[in-house]
């Protein structure tokens, strides 16, 4: 077998990943313009029911129980498989094009925040709830909390999403790799 040599420019080609082929791309930024819905509660939050997109709604409801009403949010769909997270509006908020994405309008200036971790943190410390100010507990919380992030999805959630796109690419490249 012959060792792998990287191109000198990359291109797309055409893919054998199913569901995924042609959603992502080599480049960023929005492919149509867009105008994401916004309503009258203080945050906006723009996902989708998976496991990643639902801890930002779980920690909303949580802050909601807990009696802080200022948590308010709409909740609005993001239909990843039709491509909605590359309109121009969801890219304004998160660049990267991955649900989720928060405004939080509760404020004089409008705040963007995405990746479900930064968005978790973000709403622990705006609140002042869910995160201890013990600095020991503090750290074992975050400690978790960054887990769930980059670990957990192997093993989760995210699971589907490598094991039925990104591995196949990656399996061949580690087999190419092996053999040089």
């Amino acid at each position: 077998m012959s060792a792998y040599q990287l191109p000198t420019v990359w291109q797309d080609e055409a893919s054998n990943q199913g569901a995924f082929t042609g959603l992502n791309r080599s480049t960023a930024g929005a492919r149509f313009e867009q105008d994401l819905p916004k309503g009258e509660q203080p945050f906006q939050l723009y996902s989708l029911g998976t496991p990643n997109g639902v801890k930002v709604t779980i920690l909303l409801e949580e802050l909601l129980e807990a009696g802080f009403e200022q948590a308010a949010y709409d909740l609005y769909k993001i239909a990843i498989m039709d491509g909605d997270q590359f309109g121009s509006d969801f890219v304004k908020l998160n660049p990267n094009s991955k649900i989720p994405a928060l405004l939080d309008q509760s404020g004089t200036e409008e705040v963007r925040v995405f990746e479900s971790a930064h968005i978790l943190l973000y709403l622990a410390e705006k609140f002042g709830a869910f995160l201890p100010s013990n600095p020991v507990k503090k750290v074992e919380v975050l400690n978790w909390l960054f887990w769930q992030a980059g670990a957990a999805p192997f093993l989760g959630g995210g699971f589907g999403h490598f094991f039925n796109y990104a591995l196949k690419n990656w399996n061949i490249q580690l087999i190419v790799l092996r053999w040089k």
